[in-house]
């Protein structure tokens, strides 16, 4: 897998392959003005980016709002290479707390939140997914959150909160990597730490992943979603986004393809998946076929949703509980578009 560095205004460069897929980042014209961003799939002038509007990543607070940290040395090598990125790196006071599976008890993550607000850095990522974040949805401040001017990062049970950010408030969070899982993993994956850097430091104008069997798609949308079981979790609740004409992304760990296809089907059941200009399906990894399925998988339950709901999916999006992951940002208007073999995702997101 590598990424293109390519100048604005033109498609990205083809990519490598490798186990998780291919993607291709393009970075703008740093020394223009303004550049046009080339629809990918047609060339077209498509959106216009002040590029001397850089959005502050000088550094990252680490908090841990889901479960317990299993081993303080993951967060000793997240430490160590985000300050190698060049990142400031502080580590919330609570950020080790133990309390049955949880980081704390419910009081103590929601006053690791408080502590984030107050402090200086700009950016605040979890540390861990697990589970805890959905306990903590009735007490969030989300006013205070949005005005903080903080940008929030994670995924897995994360994504409750980027969700709740955005239906509460409109605000952009970003789904990507965390400090543990991916930047203190023993051998972290280099391309998911360069594009989280572009991403977060508004530099990236197009992602781009190769698919084997998307849908036609061309259009915009507002790009929302991450881990499938938590989005359905929110459902019923103040805290699930109202959102028409969107581009959702998904992904899951540990579940069985029926799994998949029911959370999906109550997507759809629930008049939400119908109303999306297109589903983006990352990684769903870790689990176990069954001899009863008698050739049920994945696909089956792809192909099933396709022809249930009729909006275009598109499979390879390398996001998910895997080492290569794209970042994110939930909450943003974004372009999407597929040609033979690849899609592409233009940002228009970056902060002015």
């Amino acid at each position: 897998m590598t990424k293109a560095s390519t100048s604005a205004g033109r498609a990205p460069s083809a990519s490598k392959q490798a186990k998780s897929g291919a993607v291709a980042a393009q970075k703008p014209d740093h020394h223009a003005q303004a550049t046009n961003v080339a629809h990918p799939a047609h060339g077209h002038p498509d959106h216009v980016h002040d590029h001397h509007c850089r959005p502050d990543a000088r550094g990252i607070y680490v908090i841990s709002p889901s479960g317990t940290v299993a081993d303080p040395e993951t967060l000793t090598r997240a430490q160590a290479r985000l300050s190698s990125m060049g990142f400031k790196v502080g580590l919330d006071r609570g950020v080790l707390n133990q309390t049955q599976r949880f980081a704390g008890t419910d009081t103590q993550r929601l006053a690791a939140f408080a502590r984030a607000l107050k402090q200086k850095l700009p950016i605040v990522m979890a540390s861990r997914g697990g589970y805890g974040v959905g306990r903590l949805l009735d007490s969030l401040d989300w006013q205070a959150l949005a005005h903080s001017g903080k940008r929030f990062v994670g995924h897995s049970d994360f994504t409750a909160f980027s969700l709740a950010l955005y239906a509460k408030t409109e605000t952009i969070s970003y789904a990507g990597p965390m400090a543990c899982f991916d930047f203190g993993a023993k051998k972290p994956e280099i391309l998911t730490a360069e594009i989280f850097g572009e991403c977060i430091r508004g530099e990236l104008e197009i992602l781009s992943f190769e698919t084997q069997d998307a849908d036609a798609v061309d259009g915009r949308g507002i790009l929302w979603g991450g881990n499938l079981a938590m989005i359905t979790s929110l459902l019923g609740t103040p805290y699930m986004p109202k959102i028409k004409g969107g581009i959702l992304f998904v992904e899951d760990v540990g579940e069985h393809p029926y799994r998949i296809e029911r959370m999906l089907n109550q997507l759809a059941q629930a008049g939400i998946l119908g109303k999306q200009k297109a589903l983006l399906l990352g990684g769903f990894t870790d689990y176990r076929l069954a001899e009863h399925d008698r050739g049920y998988d994945l696909k089956a339950a792809i192909a099933y949703i396709r022809k249930s709901v009729k909006i275009p999916v598109i499979t390879g999006l390398p996001f998910g509980h895997t080492a290569m992951k794209v970042t994110l940002p939930v909450g943003a208007k974004v372009g999407v578009a597929t040609e033979k073999g690849l899609a592409h995702l233009v940002l228009d997101e970056h902060q002015h």
